[in-house]
C-alpha cells in the first residue's frame, strides 16, 4: 500500500524529567479493511509494538529509528482516547545516547498500567551498548495518562534479552518484570515492584530454573501471574506465581512447536502472544505448521487455560484452507477483557503472512491480515487484509534479516473494536526507508465467528443450607450464557454417591428449594448446566443435615 508520511515534530524535553507529547497528525490513506490507518510516529523506520488498555485509553510503544545493527535509536509511544476518538504521541527521552541517555540502542519495549497511587502508565525498555557492553532494563513512568514521562529508573542490568512486563489490578498493585540472562544459559529471571516501578526487588527464578524467552505475561486480580514462553528446547511452556511474585512455580508444558522457516530471510520467531478475559481465562497464540503436509507453511494456532497450568490442545485458526500455500506468522492476539462468558469471549487476531510460503527474498509479498471471533475461538471471521503487499526490500535490514519487529500487539477496547499496531513499509524514496507503525483509526469491529453451540461451562460455588426439618435451600454461580437450564441432583446419607436428578431449573435460574425431606438426615447436592450440545461438568458437592 502507499501512503504519505506526515511531518511530526516532537517538543523538546520540558525539564530533566518530562517530555511533552503533541497531538498526532493523521494518515488518510484507506486500509484494505475499509478503514483509515493512522501513522503513529515520524522516524524513518519503526518496528515492533506492545499495547495495553485501561478504561478508555489504549497505550502503545514501539522501537523507532532502526539501525543496520538491529538496534533502535529510541522509543516512540502513542495513546488512544476512546471517548474522544483521538490519538496523541511522543517519544521517550533519557534512553539512548541519541536522546541523552547512557546506552547505545533500544532492543525491546513493553508497556503496562498500574492502579497504584496515580494510575500510572509504564514503559519498560531493554537497552544495549552500556558500560562494558552491558544491557539494562529501564522503566519510565507517567502519572498523567501518558502525556509526560519521568526519567527512567534502572530495574535490572547484565546480559539481558527476552523482556516481558505486567502489573496486576489487585489490592497490592504489584508490577512484574521478566527477562532472560544470556550469559547464564538463557535462564529466566523476574523482579517485582510494589511501588509502581519506582524500585524493584531482588532477582528470582522459577522452582525449576526455567530457561527460554518470554514476550508477555498476564497478571490477574488474585495475585496470580502467568508467563508463557518459548523454552530453549523449542517447546512452548508457562510458569506462574500465585502469591504476587513472592515465589515462582515450576514451569509446565503448553505444547510442542512445529515451525516452518519463513522464506525470504525475514526475521520471525515463535514467541507466543497472550491475553486474558474478564476472569483471567488465558489465550495463547503462536505460528505452527502441524496442520500442513510436510510442514510446508505455518498457521496460527492457539491454546486456552483457566489457571496457567492445564492447557487445551492447540487449535488451528482457519484463516485459509490447510491445503493452501499461504504462510502465517508473528501473531498478535487481543482479548476483550470485559468478556464474561467463555462462549461469548471476543478475540481479535492480527498476523503477517505470505500468499506463497515458497517465495524468495525477491518475490515474497508481505501482508498484514486480521480475523476475529465472538465465541472464544470456536469459529472465526473471514480474513481481511489490512496492509500490503510489501516487498521485503522495503523493510529495514538487520543482522537477523529484514524485519517488522520481533513481535507486535493487538488490544481490544472494552466492549469495542480491536486495535492492532503494526509495522508497514512502502517503496524507498531516494534510498530512504519509509517504514512506520500504523493502526486502524477507529479500530476493527469484532463481528466474526458464527454462533457455534458448545456445552455450557460448569456452575460453581454451590452452597446449600438446611431451612427446616423438611427443606433445604441452595444457590450457585451461573458461569455461562448459553445454558438451556440446570439439572439438580441429590443423594441421601453420609458419604453418599448415588445421586439422582430431582429438579430442572430454567435458563439463568441459579437457586432451588428442596422440600419433603426427612428430619435429622444428611443430604448431598450437585448441579450441572445443559443445552442442546450436551451437559457441563458437575459443580462442587454441597452437603446439609436437616433440623
Amino acid at each position: 500500500m502507499s501512503y504519505v508520511r506526515p511531518l511530526l515534530r516532537f517538543a523538546a524535553v520540558c525539564s530533566a524529567a518530562t517530555l511533552l507529547a503533541l497531538p498526532l497528525a493523521l494518515l488518510s490513506a484507506p486500509g484494505y479493511a475499509g478503514t483509515a490507518l493512522i501513522q503513529l510516529g515520524s522516524a524513518p523506520t519503526e518496528v515492533g509494538s506492545d499495547t495495553y488498555q485501561n478504561g478508555t485509553t489504549i497505550f502503545t510503544a514501539y522501537r523507532a529509528g532502526i539501525r543496520p545493527d538491529g538496534g533502535a535509536d529510541g522509543v516512540g509511544y502513542a495513546a488512544y482516547n476512546k471517548q474522544q476518538g483521538t490519538w496523541t504521541n511522543g517519544s521517550l527521552g533519557g534512553i539512548t545516547t541519541a536522546q541523552g541517555g547512557a546506552y547505545g540502542a533500544v532492543a525491546d519495549v513493553r508497556v503496562a498500567y498500574s492502579l497504584s497511587g496515580y494510575n500510572i502508565w509504564l514503559i519498560a525498555t531493554l537497552v544495549t551498548g552500556g558500560p562494558g557492553g552491558t544491557s539494562a532494563i529501564l522503566v519510565s513512568r507517567s502519572i498523567d495518562d501518558g502525556r509526560t514521562f519521568y526519567k527512567p529508573v534502572t530495574a535490572a542490568t547484565g546480559q539481558l534479552t527476552g523482556l516481558w512486563f505486567a502489573c496486576d489490578f489487585s489490592f497490592q498493585t504489584s508490577c512484574y518484570l521478566g527477562y532472560t540472562v544470556r550469559d547464564a544459559g538463557n535462564v529466566m529471571r523476574m523482579r517485582v515492584s510494589g511501588s509502581a516501578g519506582l524500585s524493584w526487588g531482588p532477582e528470582q527464578g522459577t522452582a525449576d530454573n526455567a530457561t527460554g524467552f518470554g514476550r508477555r505475561a498476564v497478571a490477574q486480580t488474585n495475585g496470580t501471574v502467568v508467563v508463557p514462553y518459548v523454552a530453549t528446547t523449542g517447546e512452548l511452556r508457562a510458569f506462574r506465581s500465585t502469591n504476587f511474585g513472592a515465589s515462582w512455580e515450576p514451569s509446565v508444558r503448553i505444547s510442542d512447536v512445529q515451525h516452518h522457516t519463513v522464506a525470504g530471510g525475514l526475521n520471525t520467531n515463535t514467541l507466543p502472544s497472550v491475553d486474558a478475559d474478564y476472569y483471567g481465562r488465558l489465550f495463547v497464540a503462536w505460528s505452527d505448521c502441524r496442520y500442513r503436509t510436510g510442514c510446508a507453511a505455518n498457521d496460527i494456532v492457539f491454546s486456552k487455560s483457566t489457571d496457567g497450568t492445564v492447557w487445551t490442545a492447540p487449535a488451528r485458526v482457519p484463516i485459509d484452507p490447510a491445503t493452501g500455500t499461504a504462510d502465517h506468522f508473528l501473531p498478535a492476539l487481543g482479548v476483550d477483557r470485559t468478556s464474561y462468558y467463555p462462549a461469548s469471549t471476543r478475540l481479535g487476531l492480527a498476523y503477517y503472512s505470505y500468499p506463497n510460503a515458497g517465495c524468495t527474498a525477491s518475490t515474497c509479498q508481505l501482508q498484514v491480515g486480521f480475523v476475529s471471533s465472538t465465541n472464544g475461538g470456536a469459529s472465526w471471521s473471514a480474513p481481511v487484509q489490512l496492509a500490503g503487499p510489501m516487498s521485503l526490500a522495503w523493510l529495514t535490514n538487520t543482522p537477523q534479516g529484514r524485519t517488522v519487529g520481533d513481535a507486535f500487539s493487538t488490544d481490544v477496547a472494552w466492549g469495542g473494536n480491536a486495535f492492532p499496531v503494526v509495522s508497514v513499509a512502502s517503496a524507498q524514496v531516494g534510498g530512504a526507508f519509509k517504514q512506520a507503525m500504523v493502526v486502524p483509526a477507529a479500530g476493527l469491529a469484532i463481528t466474526g465467528g458464527a454462533d457455534v453451540l458448545v456445552p455450557p461451562t460448569a456452575p460453581t460455588h454451590l452452597n446449600a443450607v438446611a431451612l427446616s426439618s423438611s427443606s433445604a435451600g441452595m444457590s450457585w454461580f451461573d458461569n455461562d450464557s448459553n445454558e438451556s437450564g440446570f439439572a439438580v441432583e441429590r443423594c441421601r446419607g453420609v458419604g453418599c454417591t448415588n445421586f439422582a436428578q430431582i429438579a430442572v431449573n430454567g435458563t439463568d435460574d441459579s437457586s432451588f428449594t428442596d422440600t419433603g425431606l426427612t428430619g435429622h438426615t444428611s443430604y448431598s447436592y450437585r448441579v450441572r448446566a445443559f443445552n442442546a450440545a450436551g451437559s457441563s461438568a458437575y459443580s462442587n458437592t454441597a452437603t446439609i443435615t436437616t433440623n
